[in-house]
């Protein structure tokens, strides 16, 4: 009798999580003036208001705050770090996707694997698996010693980081990857997207699409979700995409 697991993997910002973590977790810092704003006003203002306004790519946009953030947070107390952390998970875990929310019940229900992977600080990610119940998560590892953060990461954000956790994974709980599911918005996913029998992109970047239709084997299973309002909609990969409106 085959007793090998099913899985679905998860990313969380953009996928689940209709935002970043990590971004929400950096204006929560500011807010309690646990940290220095300069950093956002100086560096980030400028990328997230082009972001909003749609004239800067969501990765270009989260780059730019990524290390912005990793600066800001070097030499802050992991008490405080947590403090902060604790409040994002409080007040905006369920400001999630109708669809990957189902998902994530519907899997549970069949007894599959829940597995949370993101580029987001592991931290949050862990806090994040707990509110919806995931059976293992990983995220980038944030490193502190003596209760202070370091500035070392090791990250979870990238294609081949998150192939190696899978990796990793699938040999410790013995998984079965023709018959597993994954669901990513961005390039950094793609490796798990390519893993898995049942991969989703779920409101992909224009990145991944293309990626997506260059990769036969992909292109021909995937299933691509966009949520917008209250609608969900399945798109073929082969969708029309306008640069800017005719």
């Amino acid at each position: 009798m085959d007793n090998k697991k099913i899985a679905a993997f998860f990313d969380i910002d953009g996928t689940i999580f209709r935002d970043s973590l990590m971004v929400a977790h950096f204006m929560k810092l500011q807010d309690f003036q646990i940290i220095d704003d300069s950093k956002w006003h100086d560096q980030v203002h400028l990328s997230r208001e082009a972001y909003k306004k749609r004239r800067l790519d969501y990765d270009t946009y989260l780059e730019s705050i990524s290390s912005a953030y990793e600066e800001s947070l070097r030499g802050i107390s992991y008490s405080d770090v947590m403090f902060a952390a604790r409040h994002v998970i409080q007040n905006r875990a369920d400001e999630v996707y109708k669809f990957t929310r189902s998902r994530i019940d519907q899997h549970k229900k069949k007894g599959h694997m829940v597995i949370f992977i993101s580029g987001s600080p592991d931290f949050l990610v862990r806090q994040m698996a707990k509110v919806w119940k995931a059976d293992v998560y990983r995220g980038s590892t944030y490193v502190f010693s003596r209760g202070i953060f370091t500035g070392k990461i090791i990250p979870m954000w990238d294609s081949e980081s998150k192939q190696n956790a899978i990796n990793e994974l699938v040999k410790a709980y013995d998984i079965d990857m023709k018959h597993s599911y994954a669901y990513g918005d961005t390039n950094g996913d793609i490796s798990m997207l390519r893993s898995v029998g049942h991969p989703y992109a779920i409101n992909p970047a224009k990145e991944l699409i293309e990626n997506i239709r260059e990769d036969q084997i992909l292109k021909e299973k995937v299933q691509i979700i966009v949520e917008r309002k209250d609608v969900i909609y399945r798109v073929d990969p082969d969708v029309n995409i306008k640069e800017e409106l005719l």
